[in-house]
């Protein structure tokens, strides 16, 4: 009798047990775990993303620069994919049956349950033959979207271009981006990505057990609207971009122009540059792998990412420091032989050409190496040898007050630093105490350590223009209806030297352009004052620069010029910014000297001798390599380090267990494996 009522309280709590185990279940299946609920909502609903129209960019005047054309994705649900004419299929989208194979097989694994895309792109003509027959190939599904088309095909560094999201931007977008979303890579539609992509909208319908559309669900309850991007007007003059691109066809350098009085970028180029069309439609990956892959670097922004040696046009800089603390007056003469000497150093001038005496107005209109060079010495050692490094970081501080050796906070992404080198730098190469004036005296003449973006040269004559201050660069001026007007572009950065000083400086740079090195370059009825460099260049000839404002009074324009291995800053970098200057002024270019006209320097092709910067190509994708062998090790290490910490914790708890399930074990062996009553 107790063993019948013994065996009826195990039969009651086994039954007790599986009832709480099934009601255990169920609340799983209905609260915590989503996926049942999913796999039935798919069966009811199906949810469309609706993308939109990503914002136009237009120039300063309102010409369009980026538009947007409709293209088509197809996408496909593997679930609902049922027998068709795959051939028919293939001929109809431009594919061929691997190709077919192999979209189909990624899809079935990515998203076996859900759509996602199949073939991305097609343009209007394919997209209204395939619709018509659409209905033949169950499981497949067109989503209308849109790319971006360029009518100039300018400005490509300017404007940048977008992608595919990679694994990195989803996970930074925490949730927003989806594997086949687009999003900036470069430029413009980089740094604005957030105000250009818009809102996506949501289409929810209800389809039945064959997957066919039977209207909204809920009333369109759910459904929301696209919202499009916002429209960016940019400060560029899309003609005198036209223009620069034009000059420095065949030829590796920059322009950049700048308005004076708000610091808003009017042309910005760099060469060798590319047509933007080619970064969209299904050529993309084979047009970015060859351009990649170009010794010339275009996609190499080098207005923001090319750093020079500044050359003569950094002279202006140091005459204004020497005013402001008092070093030199601008009557002040210096005897030129042609060759200083500082220290065991000797400074030549213009291949040992005598200046005789020389003046700073006239030091500036006729590049005076050896007064420049006397007047650094004359800055750093004013206190003595034993206080160089003071000087030296007194000067250096003051230069830095130009823009020069940081970024500018430009609104692109990339933005290089330049060089102004520091005294650490020198004790490094030197050791502590061991260099003086001397040592360093080809800085005086924007050499040696010295670099600086094409920006940071123009910024700088910005500064020169207004007389000691400039207001930061930047190259988007409107969003939407809305005037950007940031706090930090409507401050003036003034550098610390009195307005007063600025004076005979100007009158040295216009006599620059009106007798002296850049007398070529004169402007006819504008008064345009300059400065040639011809900086030095690792790569084979020097590189030609040339900074310059106009008007002399009530400035418009702010430019730089560099053209890479091309000698003297006189014979390219000047006439090249005489034109683009004209152009802005007067909005047509008039006739000059003989051979001084646009399509002479457009036509002339100033490229390097390819082999030295395939070699260059070489050294950096052999960089590229070992970092990027780097980094897959240390992912690897990360992965093994993981898998080895998750193998030893089960096999501790493995033994853990055994431990604590000894005396339990031991009973049973005592019992023969029976239990006792």
């Amino acid at each position: 009798m107790n063993k019948f009522f013994e065996r009826r309280y195990v039969v009651t709590g086994i039954f007790i047990a599986i009832i709480l185990a099934l009601l255990g279940r169920l609340y799983y299946i209905q609260i915590v775990d989503d996926k049942y609920e999913i796999y039935a909502n798919s069966n009811v609903r199906r949810t469309t993303i609706l993308y939109p129209a990503r914002g136009p960019i237009l120039d300063r005047n309102g010409k369009i620069l980026v538009q947007n054309e409709p293209i088509y994705d197809v996408t496909v649900n593997p679930k609902e994919v049922k027998p068709f004419d795959t051939m028919l299929f293939c001929k109809m989208i431009g594919i061929d049956k691997e190709g077919f194979d192999k979209r189909f097989t990624k899809a079935k694994k990515q998203s076996p349950n859900t759509a996602s895309v199949f073939e991305k792109q097609l343009s209007v003509q394919l997209y209204a033959s395939l619709q018509e027959k659409l209905f033949e190939f169950p499981g497949f599904a067109i989503v209308p979207r849109t790319i971006r088309t360029y009518p100039d095909s300018v400005a490509a560094q300017f404007l940048g271009f977008i992608g595919e999201v990679t694994d990195r931007d989803i996970k930074r977008s925490n949730g927003y981006y989806r594997l086949g979303d687009y999003i900036g890579v470069t430029g413009v539609e980089k740094a604005y990505e957030n105000v250009l992509r818009g809102q996506r909208g949501v289409q929810v319908q209800m389809v039945d057990s064959h997957g066919v559309p039977k209207g909204s669900f809920a009333n369109g309850a759910l459904d929301t609207v696209p919202r499009s991007g916002e429209r960016l007007t940019s400060s560029l003059d899309v003609d005198l971009q036209r223009l620069g691109e034009k000059l420095m066809q065949n030829k590796l350098g920059s322009i950049v122009a700048i308005e004076p009085s708000s610091g808003e970028i009017l042309c910005y180029v760099s060469s060798p540059t590319y047509d933007p069309n080619l970064m969209v439609g299904r050529q993309r990956g084979n047009n970015l792998a060859k351009m990649y892959n170009n010794p010339y670097k275009p996609f190499f922004i080098r207005p923001i990412q090319a750093q020079y040696p500044p050359g003569s046009s950094f002279k202006p800089l140091s005459a204004l420091i020497a005013l402001q603390e008092g070093i030199i007056n601008p009557s002040e003469t210096f005897y030129c032989t042609g060759n200083y000497r500082a220290g065991n150093r000797i400074v030549h001038c213009n291949h040992g050409e005598a200046h005789g005496t020389v003046n700073m107005a006239r030091a500036v209109a006729e590049s005076c190496n050896g007064y420049f060079s006397m007047v650094f010495q004359r800055i750093v050692d004013r206190y003595g040898v034993k206080n160089t490094e003071a000087n030296f970081t007194a000067w250096r501080n003051n230069v830095m007050k130009f823009g020069l050796g940081a970024r500018l906070d430009l609104d692109m992404p990339a933005e290089s630093r330049g060089n102004v080198p520091t005294p650490l730098h020198y004790d490094n190469v030197y050791h502590k105490g061991g260099w003086r004036s001397s040592t360093i005296v080809p800085l005086a003449i924007g050499q040696g350590e010295l670099l600086a973006t094409p920006l940071q040269m123009a910024n700088l004559e910005c500064t020169i223009a207004n007389r000691g201050f400039y207001y930061k660069p930047h190259l988007i001026k409107a969003i939407g209806t809305k005037n950007v007007i940031k706090k930090e572009y409507v401050e003036k950065n003034y550098v610390g030297i009195d307005s007063g000083y600025f004076e005979p400086v100007i009158n040295g740079m216009q006599a620059v352009v009106e007798n002296g090195t850049a007398r070529r370059s004169k402007i006819p009825d504008i008064i345009m004052c300059g400065k040639t460099g011809t900086a030095q260049n690792p790569h084979g000839e020097d590189n030609s620069v040339f900074v310059a404002f106009a008007p002399r009074d009530n400035p418009k324009i702010a430019i730089a010029v560099v053209v890479e291995n091309s000698g003297e800053g006189a014979h390219w970098a000047a006439p090249i910014a005489s034109f683009i200057v004209e152009k802005y002024l007067k909005g047509k270019i008039s006739p000059r000297e003989s051979g001084i006209t646009v399509d002479y320097y457009a036509n002339a092709n100033r490229l390097p001798d390819l082999s030295l910067y395939a070699q260059d190509l070489q050294k950096e994708r052999r960089r590229d390599s070992i970092r990027a062998a780097k980094v897959d090790s240390i992912k690897k290490f990360k992965a093994d380090s993981i898998k080895k910490f998750k193998a030893d914790s089960i096999k501790k708890e493995r033994r853990e267990s055994a431990y604590s399930n000894k005396p339990a074990n031991w009973i049973k062996s005592l019992t023969g494996g029976r239990a006792r009553s």
